[in-house]
């Protein structure tokens, strides 16, 4: 049976988390690191991880999604390795042990749930001592940019200046946040400490088709200049998901 296929090259925050699991293995005397994955419905980011020999756990409301990622999981050949557990970041504790996580993902979490400084500190809490906490959340400036374009002012508008972002009553998400919004709210508790915010594939989806096609732009030239646009203002700051590397104090 084959195995799922790692992360692109030129995603920024996979290839972030390849060493942050690399560095975990390392701790644990080469044993498989322990992820928390608290939001990832059908395995976008487990999977994958699963396939790089980590041990994850998948914490999700929706029973529908984790359905799909155990589906996934066993057409990819990874299904010991990838745990799905139903609940929400509210109850965190009673799905899984505190401080026991190598690695811990909110990816497309924080837009979503009621208390945002309450899931972040579920979060840092099942992290354990020196472990990372990955997050990804909606930027503002990106949605008020794609409005802008569309032609639909009085949206962007209103992101641009509405406290949580948002462009209406009807908006699916909750927030939508910055830079600085992010940090501020991440680091609030101090149980937490930032590391790194970067844009997630601020050029990536640019690029045209047939541009990474063999005999074309090498793959590796446009890693390299994602690299550097992800942590580069006002590029990283206008992607359309910033992602913030956070550390759980050892």
């Amino acid at each position: 049976m084959s195995r799922a296929p790692s992360f692109a090259p030129v995603d920024v925050v996979a290839r972030t988390l390849r060493v942050e699991i690399t560095a975990a293995r390392a701790r644990r005397g080469g044993a498989p690191p322990r992820v928390l994955d608290v939001g990832g419905g059908s395995g976008t980011w487990a999977v994958p991880l699963a396939a790089d020999g980590c041990e994850v756990t998948v914490v999700d409301s929706s029973a529908n999604a984790l359905a799909v990622l155990r589906n996934r999981a066993r057409d990819a050949g990874v299904a010991e390795g990838v745990r799905a557990v139903q609940g929400d970041v509210d109850a965190l504790a009673d799905a899984v042990a505190d401080a026991e996580a190598d690695l811990v993902l909110g990816h497309g979490l924080l837009e979503y749930v009621d208390d945002p400084p309450e899931a972040c500190r579920a979060l840092a809490a099942s992290a354990a001592p020196g472990a990372a906490v990955s997050l990804l959340v909606t930027g503002r400036f990106a949605a008020v940019l794609s409005r802008v374009v569309a032609g639909r002012l009085v949206e962007a508008h209103r992101v641009l200046v509405d406290p949580s972002g948002r462009w209406g009553p009807d908006d699916p998400l909750r927030r939508r946040m910055d830079v600085e919004e992010i940090r501020t709210l991440v680091e609030a508790d101090g149980q937490l400490t930032v590391e790194r915010v970067q844009g997630h594939r601020v050029l990536a989806d640019l690029v045209p088709d047939g541009v990474l096609e063999p005999g074309g732009t090498p793959p590796e030239a446009l890693a390299e200049l994602e690299d550097i646009a992800a942590g580069t203002p006002p590029l990283r700051d206008m992607a359309s998901r910033l992602h913030v590397l956070a550390r759980r104090p050892a």
